[in-house]
């Protein structure tokens, strides 16, 4: 599926070259229609640059000169084709091939580098065809509600539920609003059903209609992609995954438990830490619990270089449930 994404956002651009081309022709032929000496100018210019070409391979006399002096007309044909254009209400570069990304003329690469609008066009087309897509009209903060969350202190914590429910979202908030500054992780952690994974849908959409390229995995997806980069060597795959703007795992622990998953998720985290590629990781267990399931390397990394957020309250699975 990944590579198929690389095929389809390939494909957009083809398309759009087609398109820019067409326009193109259109243009030409509303100017010929018009401005019939356009055309003449232009198959002169044609002519020069042939003759260009030619004589710049021959050994002739004088050759520095007349190559000059070709330049020369070249230039100006092209300034007077300029000065009919504008004379008659068009624009300077009527004529030329008009590109939706000026930065890599609708190629997607900048050299070897993709370009920023190639990631957009991945974003989107990522996006469609991710649950995320589908659970994104409801998961979103339009509809995030802090009634679940009961204003009265009733454990042992030092905040009551809602008012602990509006400090992670105002860190939250302002970890979205910081994005393109800040090193900064997150880590979700608490009972489940206490709005974990609804937070962090309402956060992919967030960055993703602002442009970001988010991936959103369950930790039981994750180790599946990675045993697929390792034994299957998908470069593609193993790019999105470091080096996409945000990677969420959701239910970090509900993965099967095996000592190549933990030395692949130590190395994915490690790397993506070491390149400053943010994440945000969500899980029902406890910090303990935590210590518990993985090697000191890697909660060491978690509780070290992520923000923690700890999520308490009643069932909210189990409130709507009583509530319908």
């Amino acid at each position: 599926m990944i590579n198929n994404h690389h095929l389809q956002v390939m494909k957009i651009y083809d398309d759009i070259k087609e398109s820019q081309k067409r326009a193109l022709e259109g243009r030409k032929e509303e100017v010929r229609r018009k401005i019939p000496e356009v055309e003449a100018i232009e198959r002169e210019i044609g002519k020069l640059c042939i003759k260009v070409s030619i004589n710049a391979l021959q050994d002739i006399p004088n050759r520095e000169d007349h190559l000059r002096s070709l330049k020369e007309s070249i230039t100006t044909l092209r300034m007077r084709k300029t000065e009919l254009l504008v004379s008659n209400g068009f624009p300077m570069d009527y004529l030329d091939l008009h590109y939706s990304c000026n930065k890599c003329k609708d190629t997607g690469y900048i050299g070897l580098e993709k370009c920023s609008c190639y990631k957009q066009k991945l974003n989107k087309l990522y996006y469609k065809n991710s649950d995320l897509f589908t659970v994104s009209d409801k998961n979103n903060f339009a509809n995030f509600s802090m009634d679940f969350y009961s204003n009265k202190n009733e454990g042992p914590e030092k905040y009551s539920p809602r008012e602990n429910m509006k400090k992670i979202v105002n860190g939250c908030l302002k970890f979205m609003s910081n994005f393109e500054s800040t090193d900064e992780n997150i880590l979700f952690y608490g009972n489940s059903g206490t709005g974990k994974t609804f937070l962090s849908h309402c956060m992919a959409k967030e960055l993703i209609d602002s442009g970001y390229f988010v991936v959103y995995k369950t930790a039981e997806e994750l180790i599946k992609n990675l045993r697929d980069v390792r034994f299957n060597n998908n470069s593609t795959l193993e790019d999105h995954l470091i080096n996409c703007d945000l990677l969420i795992i959701d239910d970090l622990g509900t993965e099967l438990s095996s000592e190549f998953s933990k030395a692949e998720l130590f190395n994915l985290l490690n790397t993506k830490l070491l390149r400053n590629k943010k994440m945000l990781i969500s899980t029902n267990y406890s910090l303990d619990e935590l210590l518990s399931l993985y090697s000191e390397r890697i909660t060491s990394r978690l509780f070290g270089n992520f923000t923690l957020y700890k999520f308490y309250g009643k069932d909210i699975r189990l409130q709507k449930k009583l509530s319908n």
